[in-house]
């Protein structure tokens, strides 16, 4: 089991902007929600190529700021995302891309049936701040 993605305690992660910042200076985060549950699946970042990209195949393709490079959402799974719908906010700073899925969900990690799930799958508990997984 790996602590970070499975476990119970919470561990959030309060530097990674300033990290990026200093290793992928133009990037944006988008916001990616399921176009028919409305549900938020994922926060990632985009460059202006990893943008113009998605906008003009449908396709959802971000960049990898792990990686410093173009990342199909789901190329290596099979686990594609059909771009619906791209918004701006009012400062257009950040993007709020509305998908859906080709075939199942979107995070790297498996709920107990082997079935991919959506990132958000643990809730906070108030006054313990421990995790609750919710799609175990």
């Amino acid at each position: 089991m790996k602590p970070l993605e499975e476990g119970n305690q919470l561990m959030l992660d309060f530097n990674k902007i300033a990290t990026i910042a200093t290793r992928c200076p133009d990037v944006i985060p988008v916001a990616i929600q399921h176009a028919d549950t409305q549900e938020v699946i994922l926060v990632a970042y985009t460059n202006e190529k990893a943008f113009r990209m998605t906008v003009e195949t449908g396709t959802l393709v971000l960049w990898s700021t792990s990686r410093n490079e173009l990342w199909e959402k789901g190329k290596t799974s099979g686990e594609t995302f059909e771009l619906i719908e791209a918004r701006v906010n009012c400062e257009q700073n950040s993007l709020l891309y509305r998908v859906r899925p080709r075939r199942g969900a979107i995070c790297h990690t498996k709920n107990r049936a082997g079935q991919p799930r959506n990132c958000y799958y643990r809730r906070i508990r108030p006054g313990t701040m421990d995790l609750e997984n919710t799609d175990p």
